[in-house]
Formats: structure tokens, sequence, C-alpha cells
């Protein structure tokens, strides 16, 4: 398992990691369905003041413990660092979700070192579910060892997705369910490409694909779905990584089925 630098108080990084995600989880829940605030940044995209407050507070710790490392935050400029040390957080994922009442959302907080991912936690505040794992030690949820589905094939699998803020990659995602249609047990569309993930990561989704994310949108579902004995790639097969745009997120032998049954669609291009 690979070693993790202590902060400057002494605390281990999955502590402050755990500390930080917990805290806005707290915050996130307090004022879930209240009288919050919200900006559009696009169609269906947008951030409210519930984001940027724990967006602060979390950017604020983590920059107290770790003074040396860059933060990389979905709706702040980049703190770089010489480090090679990279904190890269997602205060409220689904936040579409959250403003709309819809009890599908998590805080996503990652730890990198020149762009490998190293550390990563997933948490649903609601249901207090925490989805962590630091590489070469697996992927638990809370207290509990997780693993991947053990499904072998599309016709056999749930199916996660999300639509994202890109229509042409939206449109060719829709054209993929059709073409795979009805040779899957079924579609979710989830809200939250980290909860996405991390149910992957789980089990509880046999596949999880998407087409447009960011670094923070991913990058402790890397580590979560290869730590749990799972394959993560971008649309072409290739490796995924925190800068991959798309991801395909399943065990070897439903990754390798969708691959074979979607080659040639213009999702995949």
């Amino acid at each position: 398992m690979v070693d993790l630098p202590n902060s400057r108080n002494g605390m281990k990084a999955l502590d402050v990691a755990i500390r930080a995600a917990k805290e806005a989880g707290r915050i996130i829940v307090e004022r879930y369905r209240s009288d919050i605030k919200v900006q559009h940044k696009g169609r269906g995209n947008i951030v409210t003041d519930v984001d940027l407050l724990v967006e602060r507070e979390t950017i604020a710790f983590l920059r107290e413990e770790y003074p040396t490392h860059g933060i990389l935050s979905e709706e702040s400029v980049k703190e770089e660092s010489s480090s090679g040390y990279m904190w890269i957080v997602d205060p409220l994922d689904g936040t579409r979700n959250y403003a709309s009442g819809v009890p599908m959302f998590s805080v996503n907080l990652a730890l990198v070192l020149d762009d490998e991912v190293i550390l990563g936690i997933t948490y649903d505040p609601l249901r207090d579910e925490l989805f962590w794992a630091q590489k070469g030690g697996g992927a638990f949820l809370n207290d509990a060892p997780i693993s991947v589905s053990s499904n072998e094939t599309v016709k056999a699998s749930l199916i996660g997705s999300d639509m994202g803020y890109d229509d042409e990659k939206a449109r060719r995602a829709l054209e993929l369910v059709l073409a795979l249609w009805p040779g899957m047990q079924s579609m979710r569309i989830m809200g939250s490409a980290a909860l996405g993930l991390a149910y992957a990561a789980c089990g509880r989704l046999d596949l999880y694909f998407h087409h447009s994310l960011a670094p923070w949108d991913i990058v402790s579902g890397i580590l979560l779905v290869k730590e749990a004995g799972g394959v993560i790639t971008d649309r072409d097969g290739g490796p995924a990584g925190i800068h991959s745009s798309g991801v395909i997120a399943s065990n070897k032998a439903i990754h390798a089925d969708f691959l074979k049954l979607t080659e040639g669609l213009a999702w995949r291009s």
C-alpha cells in the first residue's frame, strides 16, 4: 500500500480526507431542501451558494493541513504546487439533484501525486455512506471491503450513466443505449457521476459510462473501481486518467463485452 504524507498537524491523509468530506456533508445536509441561491452556468448546469460555501471551507481546511500541496476544485482557481501533490475537490457532485430535492448527491475528494490517484473519497451524506480507497489497500464502503459486480455480460447488467452538459455527446449516449436495448437488465440515470462510479465499484451497478467529465468528477472513482478489482478506461478502451473526459467502469468481462457491442458507435469516437 502506498505511503501517504501526514499533515502539518500530524494527521494521516486518510483521516484528513474523511474529516473534510464529513464536514462538507454536514453542511450539505443542514442546508438540504432549504432556501438556497442558484446560479446558472449553462442549460442544466448550476451552482448553488452551498457548493461555494462547502468549497471554501474544504479548501481552507486542506490548505491548513497541507500548505505545500496544490488544490484543484470545480468552482475555484487552481492552486499550483511544486510538491507533486494535488488535492482535487468536488464540494457537491449532483448539484442539479440537490437543488431539485432529489436525494442523490455526494462530496468527492482525492489526493493525487503527479496525476496518479493515491487516495479517493466519495461521501453520500444523506445515507452516511463513505466510499474510500487508498492505492494498494483495497476499496471500502464505510468499514466493509467492496468489489465490482460478478456478472459477466452486458445482457445481465444494470447499467448507469448520465447526460452531462454536452448535447451532442449526450445524444450519442442515448443512441448507444438504443443500440444495446433491450440487451441489458435496465438503465439508471444517476445525476451524480461520482456516485455512479462508486456504485460500479461496489457492484450496485454492473457498469457505468459517461462521456463528458472533469477531473473532480472522476478522480475518486478511478481509484475506487481499480481497488475494487474493476476496470476503468476512456471511451477508446485505454486506461482512464484524471484528465479523461469519458469513462467506462465495470469488471473485466462486462467491460470487454461492452466494448465489443458498442464498437463503431458514434459515442465511442
